[in-house]
């Protein structure tokens, strides 16, 4: 039994004539008339009482009606649910961020215009540092992240930069460098700083102590945090200084200042990071959005 011996079969049984179900489905009435003869047949019984002007439906064509009627719903309604994946418009979106990123406004905009143009689509948001959102990319467990830094990433990774953030030093509200008006590396010599560790981002800490030190400063690293908001509460609780993208500006908390310095020339990359053989269409639209929106940033 195929889809289309239900067609015509609820083609039939809908008009109780062969002639008029004919002219609908668009088929000759000879081969209609043989397709059901062939559908009785298979099933072992007939499903209609043939009249002399017509056909009628029996009581077990009457049931059978109604099951393939649902029968052929679901098939409809599966094929629009395939076509709606298949286009990028359904499915399950999963993205990585990192709290660096988190505030950024192309990354708000991205999720906003998302859910604006896929509402049948469900999008998956994790937090996570940026080196283990490459772990999840690699494993499947994520479709994409916004990450910091990480470059150079790994062969199977490909990526778009959507931005790069000034670095500034944070320090508690009344620190004797928050009355200078200009802040150089030279100046925090001695001072204790809070440090994210190596392995969060070895490209990244390697450019960071390599600017200190050509600005005449060997940070004296009293702690190490792998997290902003960690290295931020230890700023809070005087434990030491340390540096954060300036978009920390959006959510910094209360006691703690934010100082630019002025030969501080380091910036923090923002990048959209997704496995190049991914082929979801979800994802490839999800791509596409996030690109259009930075180059229309960068515009404007």
């Amino acid at each position: 039994m195929e889809l289309r011996h239900l067609r015509y079969f609820v083609g039939v049984g809908e008009e109780q004539h062969f002639g008029r179900a004919a002219e609908r489905l668009n088929i000759a009435q000879p081969a209609l008339s043989r397709q059901i003869q062939n559908l009785e047949k298979e099933m072992g019984f007939a499903l209609f009482d043939r009249l002399p002007r017509g056909v009628q439906l029996n009581a077990a064509g009457k049931l059978f009606l109604t099951d393939a009627r649902r029968i052929l719903r679901d098939v409809d309604e599966a094929k629009l649910r395939a076509e709606r994946i298949a286009h990028g418009k359904a499915g399950t979106l999963r993205i990585g961020i990192a709290t660096a990123v988190s505030w950024h406004g192309l990354v708000v905009d991205s999720f906003r215009q998302f859910r604006r143009e896929q509402p049948d689509a469900e999008l998956e948001l994790h937090h996570l540092l940026s080196p283990h959102q490459v772990e999840a990319i690699l494993s499947g467990r994520l479709d994409a992240g916004f990450a910091a830094g990480l470059l150079p990433l790994h062969r199977d990774l490909t990526h778009w930069q959507f931005a790069r953030d000034r670095m500034v030093l944070a320090m508690p509200k009344g620190h004797p460098l928050t009355k200078q008006k200009r802040v150089r590396l030279r100046d925090l010599r001695n001072m204790p700083f809070v440090w994210f560790p190596r392995w969060v981002n070895p490209v990244f800490y390697d450019q960071m102590m390599q600017e200190c030190s050509r600005g005449g400063l060997t940070p004296r690293v009293v702690q190490e945090a792998s997290d902003r908001d960690t290295n931020l509460g230890l700023v809070r609780c005087r434990i030491g200084l340390c540096w954060v993208n300036e978009s920390v500006r959006w959510q910094c908390p209360r006691g703690i200042v934010l100082v630019p310095v002025v030969d501080m020339n380091v910036r923090l990359p923002f990048n959209l990071i997704w496995k190049k053989d991914n082929t979801s269409p979800l994802l490839q639209t999800f791509v596409a959005r996030v690109e259009a929106l930075g180059k229309k940033s960068v515009a404007s």
